[in-house]
């Protein structure tokens, strides 16, 4: 009850500064109008001032008037905070950073040039906690020393290099009819080898078998002896000419290796497979199965 019996007499002296104020701004009256209605005048401006009489109980009056439980503060939700206000300043201060970026013109620059340009704008905010706000944000992409101004860029690189579920299930049935052709190839190959080798066993028996004849039959030992030696001699060379030239040991193994990698060269170019989508692919495919 006393406060609202003191709020109403500031009210009431307010009122009357306020009317002090404007009578002071008024002009002043002519001589033949205050000679005509002097009293009239002055009953007038004093009715103007104050409409009501004022007495020792209108602040009592007046207070009982007031309601208090209509004048409330704001709640606690609606009133800015200091971390609220913080969180403000900072983002005005990253979007005059982002401003700035946009207007080098370019798509990357250097991480110590990034943060020399958060430096130069004032704030609440460092330059490097900007710079770091900026990178958790979005607003640009940090890779070691390079930033990277544009993101929806690298988001692009990065979806072009990532294939879509349908293009991957048509690569792993590209794959799977690559690996069957191959493999088929690779059979091939290693038949057409075999029979190779096979040949060559049947050139040194029939070889053996002729010298044998030569030597107890046809010719002496005397004779034979040096042409064997010289055929010998023929064979090792041909093996370290094998040796110069595939860099593989001149045995069985080495040879069935050589002439099995002639060979499915020979049948993949025939049959146009394509060598180098293969391995992209099988790469592709090992790459996917490490990240799953």
């Amino acid at each position: 009850m006393a406060f609202r019996i003191a709020l109403a007499r500031r009210l009431l002296n307010l009122s009357k500064t306020v009317s002090s104020f404007s009578s002071s701004l008024a002009p002043p009256p002519t001589s033949s109008s205050a000679a005509a209605v002097p009293k009239l005048g002055l009953l007038h401006q004093s009715h103007a001032r104050f409409p009501f009489a004022v007495t020792g109980d209108l602040p009592h009056r007046v207070g009982d008037r007031i309601r208090l439980e209509y004048l409330s503060l704001p709640d606690e939700e609606q009133r800015v905070t200091v971390s609220q206000a913080r969180k403000v300043l900072r983002a005005a201060q990253m979007e005059a950073v982002r401003e700035k970026l946009k207007g080098l013109g370019r798509s990357c620059i250097s991480y110590a040039e990034f943060v020399q340009i958060c430096g130069n704008v004032p704030g609440i905010e460092t330059s490097t906690g900007l710079a770091k706000a900026l990178d958790e944000s979005g607003a640009v992409v940090v890779f070691g020393d390079v930033v990277f101004l544009r993101p929806e860029m690298v988001a692009k690189a990065i979806e072009r290099m990532i294939p879509s579920p349908a293009q991957d299930e048509s690569e792993t049935e590209e794959l799977r009819a690559m690996e069957a052709k191959k493999a088929w190839i690779e059979k091939a190959a290693a038949a057409a080898v075999r029979r190779e080798m096979w040949a060559g066993l049947g050139f040194i028996a029939l070889q053996t078998a002729g010298f044998m004849r030569l030597t107890f039959w046809e010719l002496s030992w005397d004779v034979m002896e040096p042409i064997c030696f010289y055929v010998t001699s023929a064979y090792f060379m041909l093996g370290y000419a094998f040796f110069l030239r595939t860099s593989r040991d001149p045995s069985f193994e080495g040879f069935f290796q050589t002439r099995f990698d002639a060979k499915q060269a020979g049948l993949l170019k025939a049959h146009g497979f394509d060598v180098d989508r293969f391995h992209r692919l099988r790469k592709r495919r090992r790459a996917m199965a490490i990240d799953a």
